[in-house]
């Protein structure tokens, strides 16, 4: 299926491993100009490297820390400077932050921060250029699991579900959808070398937890942010959409 997105720009954060590194080979595979964004500029231009020497079109490579409050702008600027125009973008930067529960206001802070602030401001930042062009894709990487425990991440990407639903109806009649993608237990970064670090403990984790009885792959999600990308997703807004193997529980 050509989901023709040759000449699209696609700005992935969180571009340097894990799903947003899948996220990013996939749409150059696809024909879209990506903008990898991510702290670890060694690893961006790494991929950079990588989609090039595969015949997509030059990455731009952006180093921020988007827990910058001032770093979105920043991007954007740099992306509408040397692009002329942004139609697609994934919000992944973020990660688990799990807080005892008399954690300190610096700690909550920082986890929603990086995991709903950063999330709204770079949309926000690039919105304006979106409406004018009457088009564009906003996708954000959130989660699939009720709380087991005090984490500053599932408190900042349940902000993020009621945000982007609100705003999704806000945008609508100017052709941008807004949707958010929950991931399972995929094979990243932080899922191979933090929570489960052995393939006993993810085998152990699977048998109990996942119906489908092993975990995901970065492109399965990537296969779904193309599509969503892609002028053929053009009724599907609004959306919490999981990818976890039938791991999620709730109604």
């Amino acid at each position: 299926m050509d989901l023709q997105l040759r000449g699209k720009v696609a700005v992935v954060t969180g571009a340097s491993a894990g799903i947003g590194f899948g996220t990013a080979r996939v749409l150059a595979q696809e024909g879209a100009q990506t903008v990898l964004v991510a702290r670890r500029k060694e690893r961006l231009e790494k991929l950079a490297r990588e989609i090039s020497q595969s015949g997509g079109a030059t990455p731009l490579v952006v180093s921020a820390d988007l827990r910058d409050r001032e770093a979105p702008r920043q991007v954007a600027t740099e992306v509408l400077g040397k692009l002329g125009h942004a139609d697609i973008l994934v919000n992944n930067a973020g990660g688990s932050r799990p807080l005892a529960i008399d954690a300190d206001d610096h700690l909550w802070d920082e986890a929603l921060s990086v995991n709903f602030t950063a999330v709204r401001k770079m949309a926000q930042a690039f919105l304006p250029a979106m409406r004018e062009r009457r088009w564009g894709r906003i996708i954000n990487i959130t989660g699939s699991l009720e709380p087991r425990g005090v984490n500053g991440a599932n408190v900042a990407k349940a902000g993020v579900h009621v945000w982007a639903k609100g705003l999704s109806c806000d945008i609508a009649k100017d052709g941008i959808t807004v949707n958010c993608i929950g991931p399972g237990r995929i094979h990243s970064e932080q899922i191979d070398e933090r929570l489960h670090p052995t393939p006993e403990s993810q085998a152990a984790y699977a048998a109990a937890n996942i119906p489908m009885g092993y975990f995901g792959d970065v492109e399965d999600i990537a296969y779904l942010i193309a599509f969503l990308s892609s002028e053929k997703a053009r009724y599907i807004t609004g959306q919490r959409l999981y990818v976890d193997g039938g791991m999620h529980r709730a109604i």
